[in-house]
């Protein structure tokens, strides 16, 4: 009894199936995984306030660093300003994550504008994690010395995410043209005969 094979996919379907590895998918993909992951900070800054607010006030404090004399005129007193402090990086990370949403979708609805919403969303994640965490956070209040309340680890894993999706998102994009099939209008023929006679 003859066996029947299963029906390959033709030009048509390995196009759409490779489409799915291009370089506008990666990029999409890359901020999608950025934009998820602020909003889920954000969601767990929001409902659960407290937690990541005692981090923000021992790193504003400076209560455990070295304590050199040198050093502690920085650390921030008030209360206050330590909650605006707070309350400022969640609304960042929100405005973040809402760029990166955007920035997601446009990839697919509008790809004209995708490119310019994604680089907007990550150069913001860059400014947070990059300036904020990295370079006010732990070097003007002096994070890199508290074993307690240290959040460099976490910052630079972000960095190097979004860092990376920035430069997926910007590397130069050639659309992909299927190739016509052999015979088909368009496709050139075949060298050889006169043409390779001396």
């Amino acid at each position: 009894m003859p066996t029947t094979r299963p029906a390959s996919p033709g030009p048509a379907g390995r196009d759409r199936l490779l489409a799915f590895g291009s370089l506008p998918v990666a990029a999409a993909v890359l901020t999608g995984a950025n934009a998820l992951y602020l909003l889920l900070v954000v969601f767990g800054n929001v409902t659960d306030f407290a937690t990541n607010q005692r981090f923000v006030q021992h790193v504003l404090a400076m209560d455990t660093t070295f304590h050199d004399r040198n050093l502690m005129w920085r650390s921030v007193t008030s209360p206050g300003l330590r909650n605006a402090a707070y309350v400022a990086i969640i609304a960042w990370e929100a405005l973040s994550a809402l760029v990166l949403t955007a920035g997601t979708f446009a990839w697919w609805l509008r790809p004209e504008s995708a490119r310019r919403l994604s680089s907007l969303g990550l150069l913001l994640m860059l400014l947070l994690f990059g300036a904020g965490f990295i370079g006010i956070g732990g070097e003007w209040f002096a994070m890199w010395q508290s074993k307690a309340w240290n959040g460099l680890d976490a910052a630079i894993r972000n960095v190097t995410l979004s860092g990376l999706a920035l430069v997926v998102v910007n590397l130069p994009h050639r659309t992909h043209t299927p190739r016509p099939a052999r015979g088909e209008p368009g496709r050139s023929p075949d060298k050889g005969g006169a043409e390779n006679a001396g």
